[in-house]
């Protein structure tokens, strides 16, 4: 099959299999990361596009890239009712700054909340639980009407995130779509060398000592040195959300795939 055929098949069908990750994954392989954005959005290879932010302390990065090729790709951004109030002023600052046209607020079931977390603090006793009313069902549910989605994640965050690849596939429900990495590659100091060509605004509680920022009772800050998410539900046996499911049982790559293509 001649790649022209194979990008049809792309098109044609917006729900993907392991086979399109890799395959995408070897495409790009050797591409910048402007052009991998350029040939997935323009070239229509993943149907359907979002990107999920938190609007963190490296989330400009990745949503000025993309805003470069297309400022209308949705954004999504889960409203959990716990963030810190600089998270969200600086959510509506970098929007305006970059010209993001499609910011998408998402918010957990207000019934769920009333039945599941009617004190608001289930994140003190069930973080997992929290998280899974907050964050994971809101998202699921925005992400079923697309194909694929982009996130910020980078490989020098955490153990858990150092082998992704750029393409994987995410299998979190019925509905088997793409999720892209396109700064898995990227080091602390390329991010912070972008920061400051584009004039980016960084986010207040940096300075803090928050080198990650999620919800505010799980987010504390960190010792130089330390992990960047060593910070993220401190206490807990706990290293991710739930919206980034690992690739297999054992957080192993599964077979074809290649980190950092």
């Amino acid at each position: 099959m001649t790649e022209a055929r194979q990008i049809d098949r792309l098109d044609a069908a917006p729900r993907f299999t392991e086979h399109d990750a890799v395959r995408l994954n070897r495409m790009f392989r050797g591409s910048s990361t402007d052009e991998m954005l350029e040939g997935v959005i323009k070239g229509n290879l993943a149907g359907d596009l979002a990107i999920v932010s938190s609007f963190g302390a490296e989330s400009a990065v990745l949503l000025h890239l993309v805003a470069q090729v297309d400022p209308g790709i949705p954004v999504l951004f889960l409203e959990t009712g716990k963030h810190f109030p600089e998270t969200l002023a600086y959510r509506d600052e970098l929007a305006a700054k970059i010209g993001l046209t499609n910011l998408v607020n998402l918010y957990p079931d207000l019934g769920e909340l009333e039945t599941k977390d009617e004190t608001g603090l289930r994140w003190s006793y069930d973080p997992d639980g929290c998280c899974d009313i907050r964050k994971v069902k809101p998202l699921a549910k925005a992400l079923a009407k697309y194909d694929a989605s982009f996130t910020g994640r980078k490989s020098f965050q955490s153990d858990t995130r150092a082998n992704l690849p750029r393409f994987e596939l995410d299998t979190s429900d019925e509905q088997a779509r793409l999720k892209i990495n396109p700064l898995i590659d990227w080091d602390a100091e390329r991010i912070a060398a972008y920061f400051e060509e584009h004039e980016l605004p960084r986010h207040p509680l940096i300075e803090q000592g928050y080198p990650s920022i999620g919800c505010g009772p799980c987010t504390s800050k960190v010792a130089p040195g330390e992990d960047p998410r060593s910070g993220r539900w401190k206490g807990w046996d706990k290293t991710e959300c739930g919206i980034h499911t690992p690739l297999t049982d054992e957080g192993e790559l599964p077979p074809g795939y290649e980190p950092f293509l």
